[in-house]
């Protein structure tokens, strides 16, 4: 993601909503710390939610680490600053994993961990708001990278995991399975 002007009051206000979303959702939640929401934590739970948000911190944190070695990044540049498109790794899983990151490190797991219907709620929202973002930054990056970003649209999710390992595996095996040519 690039930082980008707000040219308009309609992108400040989605901005907002989403931050005040995850600021409300994050799991160490500021309703549920200050007691205006009391939740019953059950163990199970809060452990898969640990394992949840680490694996979304991992999706967060990709980026960083992969745009500066893969991306192109000119030196002394932000991550976002790509050059090249970059589409191995976690990037061969989804085309967004700062998003899809993001959605299980903070909706997810506090669902999870303080399993209340306002957090279900406010999750889905805050999902949706994600989703949007991403689709956006996929035009985005259609006007960056043309065609190349196009192709790679078609065989790489926008936020799918699951989808996206099977997707990954099927051309893994039509490339081990593919005949030698001469």
């Amino acid at each position: 993601m690039t930082p980008q002007k707000w040219t308009n009051r309609k992108d400040i206000v989605w901005v907002t909503i989403a931050s005040i979303l995850y600021i409300v959702c994050f799991p160490a939640n500021p309703l549920v710390l200050t007691g205006v929401i009391e939740v019953k934590s059950y163990v199970p739970l809060f452990i898969i939610g640990w394992i949840v948000w680490a694996f979304g911190m991992v999706l967060v944190m990709a980026p960083i680490v992969m745009f500066p070695r893969l991306g192109g990044v000119p030196r002394g540049k932000s991550f976002v600053s790509t050059t090249r498109l970059v589409s191995t790794g976690i990037y061969a899983v989804v085309r967004h994993p700062q998003y899809t990151g993001g959605i299980y490190a903070i909706f997810v797991t506090t669902l999870l961990w303080y399993p209340h219907w306002l957090f279900a709620v406010l999750g889905v929202v805050g999902t949706t708001l994600t989703y949007l973002g991403a689709r956006e930054e996929d035009k985005r990056l259609i006007g960056k990278f043309g065609d190349d970003y196009i192709a790679y649209m078609r065989m790489v999710p926008r936020m799918n995991v699951f989808l996206g390992i099977i997707r990954l595996t099927q051309r893994r095996r039509r490339k081990y399975n593919a005949p030698e040519k001469d």
